[in-house]
C-alpha cells in the first residue's frame, strides 16, 4: 500500500473534536531568566530565543544551564511539556514550540509558555500542528505590537485545535516522525560532507615552499568592477553586488559565467567569494575576476580565494565602511602547481561542492525533497474540517 493511500485510509471517518487549547492542557507563563544567567552546568534550562534558534521540535537535553538558586524562582518544565514561545520581532517565530523529553525537570523563564497536555492530547501531536497553517492563521488574529510581536498565553489558550483519538495522534506522530528522522540523518550527513570537504580543500591548496610558483593575481587576472544596471525590469539574471546572494533579477546581464566575484565594499559582505555560473549583472560594488593568463584555471582560482577569505579580509581597510581597494586586491599572491594538477584539483573539489552546496543536486536537494515530502503529508494529516469561527 502506498502512503497516500494508508494516510486516506487512516484518516477515512475518522472522528475529530475541535476544542481550545486552553481545554486540553494547562497554560503556564514563565518568568524571568535573562542570558546572562546561564551557566556551564546546574539545572537545564530553556530560552525562548533558543526555541527557533537551536531546538528542533523537541529535544532530551538542554543547550543551556542556571543555578539551582535561580532555578528555584523560574517555571518548571517536567518530562512531555511543550515549552511555546510568545514573543519575537516576527510574526513567524511566535508560536514554535518544543517537547521537552528530558528525564531531568527543567525551567524556563519569560516571554515562553509552558504547556501541559491532559490525557486527550499528545504533546508531539500539539507541536507538529503548531507548523500549519491552521495554527498560523488562528496566531495572526491574536498578535499584538509592531516592533516585537506578542501572543499572550491567555490568547493562546484561545486557539483551537483538532483532537482526534489518542491512537490516531500517535499514528500521525510516527508518520511525521519518520519524515524528521530522515531530514535529520540527511542534515547531519551534511554537517559531516561539508567538515570532510573544508579539510580537504585545506590540504589540496595547501603547497610547501618551492613547491609551487607564486605570482600576484593582478598578473594573471582581469579585475573590475561592475556598473548600476540602467533596465530594472525583472527577469532571470541575478544582479551580484555588495551581499553573499542576489540582489534581485534582472532582464539584461553584462558579465560572462565562469567568472569569480567578491565585494569591493559594505557591512557583511568584504571576503565572501563567489563564482558566477551563468550570465549575470555586475554591480558597482563587486569585482569580476577572470584569468586572463595560461598559467592558471579561473576556477581552480576560484578555490584558492574561497579557502582564503579571512586573508582577502585583511586586505580589506575595515574603518567606517568595510573596503577592499583594487590595489590591495591586485597583490593577492596566488600559487600555480601545473594545468594537470590544478585540473586534478578541480575536479575533486566540484564533486565536494555539487554534494555540499548544489541546490540542483546532492544533499542540500535531497533534503529539500524531503521537507516537501514532509511538508505534504503534515498538512494531509493534519487537516482536519473545521469549526464554524466563533469570536
Amino acid at each position: 500500500m502506498s502512503s497516500q493511500n494508508y494516510t486516506e485510509k487512516l484518516l477515512n471517518g475518522v472522528e475529530v473534536e475541535w476544542q481550545t487549547l486552553g481545554a486540553v492542557a494547562e497554560l503556564i507563563r514563565g518568568n524571568g531568566l535573562q542570558k546572562k544567567d546561564f551557566t556551564e552546568t546546574g539545572v537545564p534550562a530553556i530560552h525562548y530565543g533558543q526555541i527557533y534558534t537551536y531546538y528542533g521540535l523537541s529535544t532530551i537535553k538542554t543547550k543551556s544551564f542556571v543555578s539551582l538558586e535561580l532555578a528555584k524562582t523560574l517555571r518548571k518544565v517536567d518530562t512531555g511539556d511543550i515549552v511555546i514561545t510568545n514573543t519575537s520581532e516576527n510574526l513567524e517565530d511566535v508560536g514554535k514550540a518544543v517537547v521537552y523529553l528530558g528525564k531531568v525537570q527543567a525551567v524556563t523563564g519569560g516571554h515562553a509558555t509552558i504547556i501541559k497536555p491532559t490525557k486527550n492530547l499528545l504533546g508531539k501531536y500539539f507541536a507538529y500542528f503548531t507548523q500549519t497553517e491552521t495554527f498560523a492563521s488562528q496566531k495572526r488574529k491574536y498578535a499584538k505590537g509592531t516592533k516585537v510581536i506578542d501572543v499572550s498565553a491567555t490568547d493562546m489558550s484561545k486557539i483551537q485545535i483538532p483532537i482526534p483519538s489518542l491512537e490516531i495522534q500517535t499514528e500521525i506522530v510516527r508518520i511525521l516522525d519518520s519524515f524528521t528522522e530522515l531530514t535529520a540523518e540527511l542534515t547531519a550527513e551534511l554537517t559531516a560532507r561539508k567538515k570532510q570537504y573544508t579539510y580537504y580543500r585545506d590540504q589540496l591548496l595547501t603547497f610547501e615552499d618551492g613547491q609551487v610558483e607564486w605570482k600576484a593575481l593582478g598578473d594573471l587576472c582581469s579585475i573590475s568592477v561592475g556598473q548600476a544596471p540602467n533596465d530594472n525590469e525583472i527577469g532571470s539574471y541575478p544582479f551580484v553586488n555588495a551581499g553573499t546572494t542576489p540582489s534581485a533579477y534582472f532582464s539584461v546581464y553584462n558579465t560572462e559565467p565562469g567568472t569569480i566575484t567578491t565585494p569591493s565594499r559594505g557591512q557583511g559582505g568584504i571576503g565572501y567569494v563567489g563564482y558566477q555560473n551563468s550570465h549575470f549583472w555586475c554591480g558597482p560594488l563587486c569585482y569580476r575576476i577572470r584569468s586572463t593568463s595560461k598559467s592558471i584555471n579561473t576556477r581552480f582560482l576560484y578555490y584558492v580565494m574561497l579557502n582564503s577569505m579571512l586573508n582577502i579580509i585583511g586586505l580589506a581597510n575595515m574603518a567606517g565602511v568595510p573596503a577592499l581597494n583594487k590595489k590591495e586586491l591586485i597583490g593577492f599572491m596566488v600559487p600555480i602547481p601545473s594545468s594537470t594538477e590544478q585540473t586534478r584539483i578541480v575536479t575533486i573539489l566540484d564533486k565536494f561542492d555539487a554534494l555540499t552546496n548544489s541546490i540542483t543536486e546532492g544533499l542540500p536537494r535531497e533534503i529539500e525533497l524531503r521537507q516537501k515530502q514532509y511538508e505534504h503529508y503534515r498538512d494531509i494529516l493534519l487537516s482536519f474540517p473545521k469549526p464554524e469561527v466563533t469570536d
